[in-house]
């Protein structure tokens, strides 16, 4: 029997790259990957070529590229990419142009990389926490939250992810050297927890998704590997570093005003996750993680594996 194929956006990139891996690995499984990507001829597009994708040409900003990038496949993992341009308005146009292109392509099961829209819970008026750009409290949650929409009549499972522990190699958030010399771990979350995850686990949970099917159309699908605290991140970076690590919980609004690109949005985001933790999809039981994807890695293991990875300013 052939195998369906599953069109992956953002194949390069943390999520999608994932979850190809996941469906190139499972060789009896019923899947193949189509991984869909700007460049065909990068380094990672032919890294998952070599695995066994089917690497295919897509501009996700042109519904013509991107329906006929579809044609065929049984499902859609679909994924936008926020920091690459830092627009929320693009990203729901991305949104809307990848829905019609399914739609058009008919495909059976589409995945949306989602998040909440913080303004359900939170008013762009409300003074507890600045607005950004305009009319949003966290851009990068609210854009995705607000293209649910176009899904919405579309056989679609709302997959909602929580903070990567692969921020802390990407995005430059581990420890840094303080002036004293000892290593600290400075994020805004004290002793909240913050649902987190392995971003190789998002593809495994993803691929979960797939399996299950058509139970899972029309649900939301929170993802989580572990919830921590702050004292809990510094330890196990201690324990694998062979260092101390000591933790710092700056305010909201030191972080905020911290400077580096998206710190305003970022800090927005930790307070959101701090106020409305347990309504959150994305703090959803462990226990459902783990039946999408039994091998989900705790912080330790991911650290056992990642810590030399991570650059100590």
């Amino acid at each position: 029997m052939p195998k369906r194929a599953i069109a992956v956006l953002g194949a390069t990139g943390s999520q999608g790259g994932s979850l190809v891996r996941s469906i190139c690995a499972d060789s009896y499984g019923e899947f193949s990957a189509r991984a869909l990507t700007r460049n065909v001829d990068s380094d990672k597009a032919r890294g998952l070529a070599a695995l066994g994708a089917d690497v295919v040409a897509c501009n996700v900003d042109d519904e013509t590229s991107l329906r006929s990038a579809l044609e065929g496949a049984h499902g859609v993992y679909a994924v936008t990419f926020f920091w690459e341009h830092f627009s929320p308005e693009k990203e729901r146009r991305q949104a809307a142009t990848i829905a019609a292109a399914a739609r058009a392509a008919q495909v059976h099961h589409i995945i949306w990389s989602t998040l909440e829209d913080s303004r359900k819970f939170m008013s762009v008026d409300d003074p507890r926490m600045p607005t950004l750009m305009g009319n949003y409290k966290v851009p990068h949650f609210d854009a995705k939250g607000a293209s649910d929409i176009y899904f919405a009549e579309l056989p679609t499972t709302y997959l909602l992810t929580s903070f990567y522990w692969d921020n802390l190699i990407t995005f430059g958030m581990g420890p840094k050297r303080s002036p004293d010399g000892k290593l600290v771990l400075t994020l805004p979350i004290g002793n909240s927890k913050l649902p987190q995850i392995a971003a190789e686990d998002i593809g495994r949970c993803a691929h979960g998704v797939f399996r299950k099917g058509d139970p899972l159309i029309d649900k939301r699908v929170g993802i989580a590997g572990e919830h921590l605290t702050g004292p809990e991140m510094a330890a196990a970076l201690s324990d694998a570093s062979g260092e101390e690590v000591v933790f710092y919980s700056p305010s909201f609004d030191a972080y905020r005003s911290s400077g580096f690109p998206g710190a305003e949005g970022l800090g927005n985001m930790f307070q959101f996750n701090h106020d409305f933790a347990d309504a959150l999809c994305f703090a959803r039981d462990l226990e459902y993680s783990r039946e999408l994807n039994p091998r989900l890695q705790t912080f330790d293991q991911w650290l056992a594996v990642n810590a030399k990875k991570i650059p100590i300013g």
